[in-house]
């Protein structure tokens, strides 16, 4: 009698846990965020973003939009390409565009919540040379980070940083950091906060730091709208006076 007592006890435990995962809210981290995060595109899966973005200078405005590519080639492993059409539109001249700097990258998460408290990953990205010297870089470039999560109920919280090789044509070594909050305040729809900080990337250049809010719209299982905007805080005239994105996101 008392051993089926605990088997009952045992299964409603059970029915009680696993209740509790399936009505919990999935974490997503990067996107609309500048700061990334370390958890990769399920394994044999895919996330495809249609993006665009921009910044706000007095010199002028400037940003890309494009195709963000993400599969899930193994566990904890995450193969990306970017392919961005960049625009440069500065004061008292024509807009340009051209291709942007097409980026190559594998994330790899190398720690658990699990087993630590916090997923750990690194996320290093590839910049190709862009097709004219009025948009993006003409000169390979290469960012090294790492990145951390952690996630509690509705809210997660994630960030990092790392440093970019930019050897070119007035460019310099540059690094970021960067954090986000987010909590999903219904089924369907999370926001966010950042803030984050980068170094001068050019000659002569002002380091900068912003913040943004952002918002993550789950249409259907498979469809996604994502939209992030914030102001700049320090030399914001120089390197941001505001800047967007906008993304519609297909996960399968």
């Amino acid at each position: 009698m008392e051993a089926r007592n605990v088997h009952r006890r045992m299964v409603r435990w059970s029915m009680i846990i696993i209740a509790a995962v399936a009505s919990a809210s999935p974490a997503f981290g990067g996107p609309p965020y500048v700061t990334d995060d370390p958890e990769p595109t399920d394994y044999g899966h895919f996330e495809i973003y249609t993006f665009a973005n921009g910044t706000d200078t007095r010199d002028g405005v400037g940003g890309e939009a494009g195709i963000d590519f993400n599969y899930g080639a193994a566990p904890d492993l995450q193969l990306t390409a970017v392919v961005p059409i960049g625009y440069d539109k500065s004061q008292g001249t024509d807009i340009s565009i051209s291709l942007g700097n097409v980026e190559l990258a594998a994330k790899y998460r190398f720690l658990h919540q699990a087993d630590t408290g916090w997923d750990v990953g690194v996320f290093p990205r590839l910049f190709l040379p862009s097709g004219s010297s009025a948009v993006g870089e003409r000169h390979v470039s290469l960012l090294i980070p790492i990145w951390l999560e952690k996630d509690f109920g509705r809210w997660s919280t994630f960030g990092g940083g790392g440093c970019t090789i930019n050897n070119g044509v007035g460019s310099r070594d540059f690094c970021m950091i960067g954090w986000v909050l987010t909590r999903q305040v219904l089924p369907d729809l999370q926001l966010g906060a950042e803030i984050y900080h980068q170094t001068a990337n050019t000659r002569g250049g002002q380091p900068t730091t912003a913040g943004s809010v952002g918002v993550r719209y789950d249409l259907t299982d498979h469809y996604h709208l994502l939209a992030d905007i914030g102001p700049g805080i320090e030399n914001a005239d120089a390197t941001n006076r505001y800047s967007w994105y906008a993304a519609l996101l297909f996960t399968f």
